[in-house]
């Protein structure tokens, strides 16, 4: 879901900016759950995807790695190393340090209210974070 509201965020940007999603206890190819694209069509995006499973590599080779919640962050840095110079770019999506609860199992409404929440902090936080408008 994040993906989908920043890339659409961002798609008539004029800067070259590419948005991906991962996670940290996933496995490769599953399609977004039905709530998730239910959500995104409730804020007029559609999005086809799947699951994928995030590497070092791609930590690595990212400008910014937003993370859900603070076990995110901590699994993302033991993937690369604490001492990785990747681990500075690995930050809470949400600016208050607040953990952002998985919705999976929590029904529609969360779905919807979580898309509403990501329209809201996803561009700050990375304009916030990377310096871009």
């Amino acid at each position: 879901m994040a993906e989908a509201i920043a890339t659409a965020h961002y798609g008539d940007s004029k800067e070259l900016l590419f948005f991906g999603s991962a996670g940290v206890a996933t496995m490769n190819g599953c399609p977004p759950t039905e709530e998730t694209l239910v959500a995104l069509h409730g804020i007029d995006i559609s999005h086809e995807g799947q699951s994928t499973v995030l590497t070092a590599n791609m930590v690595r080779k990212a400008d910014l790695v937003l993370c859900m919640t603070p076990s995110h962050v901590v699994a993302v840095k033991r993937l690369i190393g604490a001492n990785d110079a990747a681990s500075g770019q690995i930050h809470l999506l949400d600016p208050s340090g607040e953990a952002i609860p998985d919705p999976i199992g929590m029904g529609q409404p969360t779905y919807d209210a979580l898309a509403k929440e990501f329209v809201e902090i996803i561009p700050g936080r990375i304009e916030m974070l990377l310096g871009t408008a």
